[in-house]
């Protein structure tokens, strides 16, 4: 197998995550417990409980998948590139669409909240993430965290430390054991929720986490783990059977907690422990569970699939922007919540491919037009 044809697996499995991010996002706007309705860009008051349960479980893993992908795809580029060609690469990608992001998407973020709810416009020096209290930089903290990820990889290859002979066995257990003694520590020191600066917003518990993830991508690649056409199907059988059991150890103690606040399933101590074993082992069944599936099932690329993977950054990047104008319309629309979520998604998916597709191929033309 050839290492382009290899990779058309990785290519759909981001697309098809990207997808997932839509959806995850849809469901804020519909959920019934009303845990977004604080922050969120639209609040439905048709609401349903199935987003908010099905966003429990996207939650685990859509972004630990995305930085796994990631991960696996630095190690190339930074061989290719060198050290200066590609940070200057990751800059020019991460963060220069994060400035233009968070200057014009951000504001228009706040200025749709308002309005969705009937409230009157501020005063446009709170419109920004560095000064509109809650919001922040809301989905964009996916960009600086990435290229912290992409510079904290760089000093670990020049440090030339001996993580790349780990076999894949020993790094899955590392992953393990060190994300969930992490999150552990970081309950205990009640430094649960998020860190928001004017550079970077992250989630306490879960930046350690998704870093070694990122790692673990990147030592499938210096592993060659993909580079081959076996499948071990007992063990994919296996984990899809029974990945159901941590998920759901995860799920019952956090709306315990949720719900049930100073009421335990077991004792507090306990509680804490089945958390984020649960977190942690449903994090990485459902990501072996995701990459194995597309990798057995999904690894070819029609011309839709590739125009897509193009466009999915992209569509990451404004899908929220253009989610707040489909969501405020079907917000005069009478109709269950649980009809208006898939309406959302679908809506909102389309609609940010066409921009962008529609986007990228007018400064096609534009570059190809000669001066």
């Amino acid at each position: 197998m050839n290492s382009g044809e290899r990779l058309y697996f990785l290519d759909n499995l981001r697309t098809f995550l990207i997808f997932l991010v839509v959806l995850y996002h849809a469901g804020l706007v519909y959920e019934a417990s009303g845990f977004a309705a604080s922050f969120w860009v639209v609040d439905d008051p048709s609401t349903s409980a199935l987003p908010g349960l099905l966003n429990l479980v996207l939650d685990i893993f859509i972004m630990p998948t995305i930085f796994f992908i990631s991960g696996f795809f630095t190690p190339s580029s930074l061989d290719r590139k060198g050290i200066s060609q590609f940070l200057q690469s990751k800059f020019r990608r991460l963060m220069v669409p994060w400035v233009i992001a968070v200057f014009t998407l951000i504001p228009l973020y706040k200025v749709i909240f308002l309005y969705s709810r009937g409230l009157p416009q501020e005063s446009w020096t709170t419109y920004f993430h560095f000064s509109n209290g809650i919001f922040s930089m809301n989905w964009l903290w996916f960009l600086p965290a990435l290229f912290l990820f992409d510079c904290l990889y760089v000093l670990l290859w020049k440090l030339n430390l001996p993580s790349a002979k780990l076999s894949l066995g020993w790094a899955v257990a590392t992953v393990f054991v060190l994300g969930f003694a992490y999150t552990v520590a970081v309950s205990v020191m009640n430094w649960i929720g998020w860190t928001k600066t004017p550079l970077i917003d992250f989630q306490n518990e879960r930046l350690l986490p998704y870093f070694i993830v990122f790692l673990l991508g990147s030592l499938c690649f210096r592993r060659n783990i993909f580079d081959t056409d076996k499948r071990n199907m007992k063990l994919y059988i296996a984990v899809n059977a029974t990945a159901w059991i941590p998920i759901n150890i995860y799920i019952i103690t956090l709306l315990n907690y949720i719900f049930r606040p100073g009421e335990f399933l077991v004792s507090e101590g306990a509680d804490l422990l089945l958390l984020w074993f649960g977190f942690h082992l449903s994090l990485l069944a459902l990501l072996y569970c995701a990459v194995t599936t597309f990798k057995y099932f999904f690894n070819r690329q029609g011309r839709v699939g590739r125009e897509l993977g193009r466009l999915s950054y992209n569509v990451y990047i404004i899908h929220i922007a253009v989610m707040g104008p489909i969501a405020l319309v079907l917000l005069t629309i009478d109709i269950p919540g649980l009809l208006k979520y898939p309406i959302l998604t679908i809506t909102t998916y389309v609609a940010s491919n066409l921009i962008v597709y529609a986007y990228v191929n007018k400064v096609k033309k534009r570059s190809a037009t000669p001066v």
